[in-house]
């Protein structure tokens, strides 16, 4: 015999279910918010511009038996059913996935959830590193490639035509003399 436990959830909070349990998605910083905001500028307006579909941020998106919420994500208008943009939860999964690292992120974690991104059928996984600087994109676990110091972020497979330099998204270094 199998109890069925219900748990008080807060609604001022976003939780991710994964494995059929909700997990709190911590609150970002404000560096975080600040690369969010800068990025998903770029990309919405990009993505607007040439009418390639949506681009959201905080959006829930059904991955089989776990449900996620990216940081930033993407879905082609090609993906947009009939009936249009969902009022819930997204049943199918992004074209784009973006997860910005936050400073008690773990490893494992963010590893696992690229995985499972890639293999709902997540085109793309960005993950993002506020510390180091770099976006790593994600095409699968073997396709992996680095956009770090003065270069330019692009997914022409993707997002043909986007082009976002790195150093419009992260905030500059102060110097030790400010």
């Amino acid at each position: 015999m199998s109890v069925a436990v219900e748990l008080a959830l807060d609604p001022e909070k976003n939780y991710e279910i994964v494995n059929g349990v909700p997990e709190e998605k911590e609150m970002p910083g404000a560096r975080h918010g600040m690369i969010a905001a800068k990025l998903i500028s770029r990309l919405n307006n990009f993505v607007e511009a040439n009418q390639l579909g949506v681009a959201f941020t905080e959006v829930n998106f059904n991955l089989g038996h776990n449900e996620r919420i990216p940081d930033l994500s993407f879905v082609s208008a090609s993906r947009i059913p009939a009936e249009g943009i969902p009022e819930g939860v997204w049943q199918i999964p992004p074209d784009l996935a973006v997860e910005i690292i936050s400073p008690n992120d773990l490893h494992e974690k963010v590893s696992n959830k690229v995985l499972e991104y890639l293999e709902a059928g997540v085109k793309q996984v960005w993950i993002v590193s506020p510390e180091i600087r770099t976006v790593t994109i994600f095409r699968s676990m073997e396709q992996v490639q680095v956009f770090s110091g003065d270069k330019v972020l692009e997914s022409p497979d993707l997002l043909p035509g986007f082009q976002c330099p790195l150093k419009e998204i992260f905030p500059a270094i102060a110097s030790a003399k400010e």
